[in-house]
């Protein structure tokens, strides 16, 4: 026996071991930041950052990012990428706060909201797939036509609607229904979380978003119906927008086209902090929940300390930054 064959095994033993620890590491990442920004925040302001009530309204933003997040993560694995997600979601709280106002039962107006932001997806989808054009450059024009269109339809105002039960769905709970825990819509982003990490490890349709993102080329020859997927992509992602945009009326009860200015970009940090790789082909979206509480944490612990906007803002474009380089690292080590 050789010398190279008896040190071989070894080598290729801790090789294992090296790619175990890194992807163990790569895992519980997200999970050690908060902790991390967290502590620092409740040790900086104890006695604000740590109230209840300053935590459920961490929770509350936390809300509207993952559930519009969640379908940023399938579009992310797919190698795509959406731009409009924040006007997506000015439009579609806009729409629902036009409705009421105009006197359009609740219900009615909160299912014409979410299918205006699933119009808009359906429509970016066909760009893509139809005309093959770049979701980069389709994204970044519909960014501004669909805040262009929310503006309109608000008169560039505020629009004020009557309180209905919508606005009870993300509201900080009376004392009466604190057997609750979390309000409605804090319980329907964990299953929303749940019923999307079904459909992405278990479905066709999870499967091909993962091998449309991995290899596009590959995916096709394997017999995917790649544009039909890609369609059905962007669908999803819309309707995740709508629904976000009723949490997000539902948090703040007007609708207001320049309210969700910048979350585009702190939703895609989100995801690519919890572990998404913006190349494409890998990710979830537990991963995205942690990234979420991340970026919320980070944004009401930057008030709580007194940051000046401006400061807050060079922090936030940061913690994007940071998350593209980590998300460079992890590409070049897998």
């Amino acid at each position: 026996m050789s010398a190279s064959d008896s040190i071989a095994p070894v080598s290729g033993e801790g090789s294992s071991r090296w790619r175990r620890g890194y992807a163990l590491l790569n895992q519980l990442g997200p999970v050690v930041g908060l902790i991390v920004v967290f502590a620092l925040f409740a040790i900086l302001r104890p006695k604000t950052f740590l109230r209840p009530d300053n935590l459920q309204i961490i929770l509350l933003q936390t809300t509207v990012f993952v559930t519009a997040a969640l379908g940023a993560t399938v579009i992310i694995i797919s190698g795509g990428i959406d731009l409009s997600v924040g006007s997506n979601i000015a439009l579609c709280a806009v729409v629902i706060a036009r409705l009421v106002q105009m006197g359009i039962p609740p219900l009615p107006a909160a299912l014409i909201g979410i299918s205006s932001s699933v119009a808009c997806g359906f429509i970016i989808g066909v760009l893509v797939t139809g005309l093959e054009l770049s979701p980069f450059i389709v994204t970044l024009g519909m960014w501004g036509a669909i805040r262009g269109l929310a503006k309109l339809l608000s008169d560039s105002t505020e629009v004020a609607p009557p309180l209905t039960w919508l606005n009870n769905i993300l509201r900080q709970l009376p004392d009466d229904q604190k057997w609750m825990i979390f309000p409605v819509g804090v319980w329907l982003m964990f299953l929303l979380t749940l019923f999307v990490s079904g459909i992405l490890h278990y479905t066709r349709f999870g499967r091909h978003v993962f091998a449309i993102g991995s290899n596009e080329q590959t995916a096709r020859l394997c017999g995917v119906r790649v544009r039909w997927t890609k369609l059905l992509i962007y669908l999803f992602a819309g309707l995740f927008a709508g629904l976000a945009g009723l949490m997000h009326f539902s948090h703040t009860t007007i609708g207001d086209a320049t309210s969700t200015n910048g979350y585009e970009l702190n939703i895609i940090a989100a995801v690519v902090i919890g572990g998404t790789s913006l190349v494409g082909g890998q990710g979830g979206v537990k991963g995205t929940l942690t990234g979420s509480l991340i970026m919320s944490v980070v944004a009401n612990g930057c008030t709580k300390v007194d940051m000046p906007n401006p400061y807050q803002e060079i922090v936030t474009g940061g913690i994007i930054v940071l998350a593209v380089v980590l998300d460079r690292f992890r590409h070049r080590k897998t």
